[in-house]
């Protein structure tokens, strides 16, 4: 038999313990498809007559590529002894495995599955699906002997119609290749990102041509295919600045003690009031090993009122219920609950009853105005504090990958189209503005002893 040659990619994605979903999301001409026909192989061997996989495609059109790679694949190992029937899309193995290629399209397409069990499920291009509600149905095929591992394998690219639930489910929850705990599953996952510069087994100077003849005009989407990143939503307004590979961190568990720390926040009752934690770095390591220059600013931590439902609609909290929540937030970091937030909350309501920044003073949560200065002056300093980040003797901007409200808005957020330096205001900016107001503030204060993290709402 010929033997298989593999990329780095391959190999982990093979070691990657059998217990771990996968979701393999990445660039173009990563391997990822091969990858997963060497997935389907392995299952066979190991398990033989037990195994029962699905590979799943919105099209039996989009079946055909994935097909000629089992070919190739299967023939190598199993010459004819692993017969294709070519109009039931299906594979049968010498040792009685089985892999079926399927279709899934529409609610009525399911009902093809319904009832049947797999033992493995593959679903390759999820990012064509614009919503999840399909492909989660299928779990319910899952069904395997007691001592055998069942599994889910998720492959995408960046830049499809369902590139905003992949991300936020399996992109902006752990580093690459580190096991994390998937909320609507139940189970743990594995983001293993590849593209097709790590492919040796392809001509990378000639796919890159390809690659860059597809999309003259769209740099994001470019990007997208190059480098994987998920970060990118073609023509938004940080679209050129800001990258899931530079600017998301892993989750902190503490803060070092000669670190700057303060609160940012922008408020809102019936719409989302959103609250970070700021660390501002004095040119050093972070827990988590990496370097950040001087001055860089890292959200460690993410508080927010939105409802799940609507990212631009907020839970009607009082303040003296959100400056509560905030006092123990920060207990449980051991930070000062003090920073700064919009000057709209400094205003008096004219009654004799206050201001806002009054009520959350009496909560026990101090702000302090922000930085003077215009919308479009705070949207250029944190554009260029994104743009920054990653480099090692600029401060940048870092934001931990479990702030969901972040990454599931700010990616997203469009430009003005009268005027384009500026950012459209009817999105859901909460968060924007909040990360804007923290950019803009000037000497923040000293915190005192730091304690081990505990996660907040």
């Amino acid at each position: 038999m010929e033997a298989i040659e593999l990329n780095d990619f391959q190999q982990r994605t093979l070691a990657a313990p059998e217990e771990l979903d996968l979701f393999l999301g990445g660039g173009r001409g990563g391997g990822k498809s091969y990858g997963l026909a060497l997935l389907c192989l392995r299952h066979v061997e190991m398990y033989g007559e037990q195994a029962r996989i699905l590979y799943l495609r919105k099209t039996y059109k989009g079946l055909a590529d994935f097909e000629l790679i089992t070919r190739t694949l299967f023939g190598m190992v199993y010459g004819t002894s692993a017969r294709y029937n070519q109009g039931e899309h299906v594979w049968k193995f010498p040792n009685g495995g089985y892999l079926e290629l399927g279709q899934l399209e529409t609610q009525g397409d399911y009902a093809k599955y319904q009832g049947r069990s797999f033992t493995l499920l593959i679903i390759d291009e999820a990012g064509q699906y614009p919503t999840p509600d399909l492909l989660d149905l299928m779990r319910s095929n899952l069904r395997g002997p007691k001592d055998m591992p069942i599994r889910v394998v998720v492959a995408a690219n960046p830049g499809g119609p369902g590139h905003h639930w992949i991300a936020r489910r399996y992109v902006f929850q752990a580093e690459p290749w580190k096991p994390f705990y998937e909320e609507k599953s139940k189970r743990q996952w594995l983001y293993c990102p590849s593209t097709f510069q790590g492919n040796h087994l392809i001509d990378r100077e000639q796919y890159r041509d390809q690659l860059e003849s597809a999309c003259p005009d769209d740099p994001e989407l470019l990007r997208a295919w190059v480098e994987g990143d998920w970060a990118v939503n073609r023509g938004a307004y940080f679209a050129s600045v800001l990258e899931e590979s530079r600017n998301a961190v892993s989750t902190w568990q503490e803060i070092p003690d000669d670190w700057t720390v303060y609160l940012t926040h922008d408020f809102g009752s019936s719409a989302p009031s959103v609250t970070y934690i700021c660390a501002v770095s004095p040119g050093g390591f972070g827990p988590d090993d990496r370097f950040y220059p001087r001055g860089s600013i890292v959200l460690v931590d993410e508080m927010h009122t939105a409802r799940r439902e609507n990212p631009d609609r907020g839970l009607g909290w009082t303040v003296p219920v959100l400056g509560e929540e905030i006092v123990k937030w920060c207990q449980q970091w051991g930070v000062k609950p003090e920073g700064v937030a919009d000057d709209a909350i400094f205003a008096k309501t004219g009654s004799g009853a206050g201001s806002i920044a009054d009520e959350f003073h009496n909560a026990g949560v101090t702000f302090h105005p922000a930085k003077k200065a215009d919308r479009i002056t705070g949207w250029n300093i944190m554009r260029r504090l994104l743009g920054d980040a990653g480099k090692p003797d600029r401060p940048g901007l870092y934001i931990a990958r479990h702030c969901e409200y972040f990454w599931d808005t700010v990616p997203y957020l469009a430009r003005d189209q009268k005027r384009i330096e500026d950012m459209e205001t009817t999105g859901p900016d909460h968060a924007a503005d909040a990360v804007r107001y923290g950019c803009l503030r000037k000497e923040p204060q000293r915190a005192g002893m730091r304690r081990i993290r505990g996660l907040c709402a």
